[in-house]
């Protein structure tokens, strides 16, 4: 098992998808297509703030190359880690990891072992619980009929980095998009930095209008093409590569109504002034992919920018804002 320098950037997906993104790299296959099994390291944890602060350290620091890492809610609010390793590991070093995000007494009770071929993809999936953010469901296919008729169930399986919405960042925005449709039908809408679609599908679902989606990654990009087939908004989501606003079609569709940003602190710094020249007179903008601290730095870029903070909310340790345009 090979570890990273701590020094090394190795974050290829933004920090906050941690939670539903399983880094998978398969299981270990031999020369002659056999696989033999591999070991898996597991650990429960009472809460997500722990969950992610260890599950980000053995992210950051493991080679992809010799591991597949996941971290899964479960039943009352507990969550699960588990590593799939492709050869023997280093159990005193991967001890030392989890020890580093926690404790001693954490790191005593992560348990090694060895497990039959399985598929580990079906397998952390289905212990994905559906998240519930007002009218929208967010579920895996494993939990289709459990959608309620008078909810949006959108169905989004995990991918390669892109997550499946079962993140506190998500579930705010989700939460504050419900809110803002009850009050308000906005005409012309961009999600940018889509990822798996989750927030433009929801946005284009609920309104029954064309969305306009973004994403600087164009793997990011056809995960939501195909998440928006799959939730029948593939004509009303379109989703195009672009990097902020530096595409062509920002000068064609220069206006909107409304804008969902799920990324990160800097980015959404760097992006204010952007963003508001694209904003139409009394424009909403929904923001998250913050931490508490962060947050105040990224509303102080939006009041210079000519936005006014209206709604911060915080779910499993993130932030959400909604702004206006003055």
């Amino acid at each position: 098992m090979l570890l990273k320098s701590r020094g090394e950037a190795v974050h290829k997906a933004p920090v906050k998808l941690w939670i539903t993104c399983v880094q998978l790299l398969g299981q270990a296959v031999h020369k002659d297509g056999q696989n033999p099994g591999i070991t898996c390291a597991r650990l429960m944890l009472a809460g997500e703030r722990a969950a992610r602060r260890i599950a980000d350290i053995l992210i950051e620091t493991i080679d992809n190359n010799d591991a597949a890492v996941a971290a899964c809610e479960m039943a009352a609010g507990n969550w699960a880690i588990t590593i799939h390793f492709s050869g023997p590991p280093d159990e005193a070093a991967v001890r030392d990891l989890v020890a580093l995000a926690s404790d001693a007494k954490t790191a005593q009770a992560l348990t090694f072992e060895s497990v039959a071929n399985k598929d580990w993809v079906r397998a952390s999936l289905d212990a994905l619980a559906p998240v519930r953010a007002g009218r929208f469901v967010i579920h895996g296919g494993h939990d289709r009929t459990r959608v309620a008729a008078n909810r949006i169930g959108i169905e989004i399986e995990a991918a390669l980095a892109f997550g499946t919405g079962h993140h506190g960042t998500t579930l705010g925005c989700l939460l504050l998009l419900d809110e803002l449709l009850r009050r308000r039908t906005p005409r012309r809408i961009l999600d940018l930095g889509t990822g798996a679609g989750v927030l433009g599908i929801a946005a284009a679902r609920a309104l029954r209008r064309r969305v306009l989606a973004s994403d600087i990654d164009p793997r990011a990009v056809a995960v939501a093409r195909g998440n928006a087939r799959r939730n029948g908004a593939g004509n009303l989501l379109e989703v195009v590569v672009a990097k902020g606003f530096a595409a062509p079609i920002f000068t064609r569709r220069r206006r909107f109504d409304l804008v969902l940003a799920n990324i990160l602190a800097n980015p959404l710094k760097t992006l204010a002034v952007p963003m508001a020249r694209h904003l139409a007179p009394q424009a909403q903008v929904i923001l998250s992919g913050l931490l508490p601290d962060q947050t105040n730095g990224v509303i102080a870029a939006y009041r210079y920018a000519g936005l006014r903070l209206t709604k911060r909310i915080e779910r499993a340790g993130w932030s959400s804002l909604l702004l206006d345009r003055q």
